[in-house]
C-alpha cells in the first residue's frame, strides 16, 4: 500500500503540478489576448481624406469586386484584415497604410 502512494504522489508531482501550472498561463495568456482584443477594437480608426480606390485609381470593374467599397468609413487594409489580425502583405507596402494617420486614443 505504502509502495502505491508513493508511486501515486510521485506521479503527480512529475505530471500533474506541470501539467497544472501550463493549463493555468495558458488561461491567463488568454485573457490577457481577449482584453488586447477589445482594446484594439476601441481605439477610433480615422480614415483617409480619400478612399484607398480614388488614391490607387481603380477601374470600375476593380471596384465592383473590392469589398473594401461596400464599407468606405472603414480603411481598406482593416476590411481585409484576416480574423486572427494579420494583415495581407500587398497591403504593408501600400501607399494608402503607409500614409495613413496613426490612431490616438482619447
Amino acid at each position: 500500500m505504502d509502495v502505491v502512494l508513493t508511486f501515486l504522489f510521485g506521479l503527480l508531482l512529475r505530471l500533474g503540478i506541470p501539467i497544472t501550472v501550463t493549463a493555468l498561463v495558458f488561461a491567463l495568456l488568454h485573457r490577457l489576448d481577449q482584453r488586447w482584443q477589445k482594446e484594439a477594437l476601441a481605439l477610433p480608426v480615422i480614415p483617409a481624406g480619400k478612399p484607398c480606390w480614388e488614391i490607387k485609381g481603380c477601374s470600375e470593374e476593380k471596384k465592383k469586386d473590392c469589398e473594401a467599397v461596400a464599407q468606405p468609413k472603414t480603411p481598406c487594409w482593416q476590411v481585409f484584415r484576416a480574423r486572427d489580425g494579420v494583415m495581407k502583405e500587398a497591403c504593408l507596402g501600400c501607399i494608402v497604410f503607409r500614409q495613413a494617420p496613426v490612431p490616438i486614443r482619447s
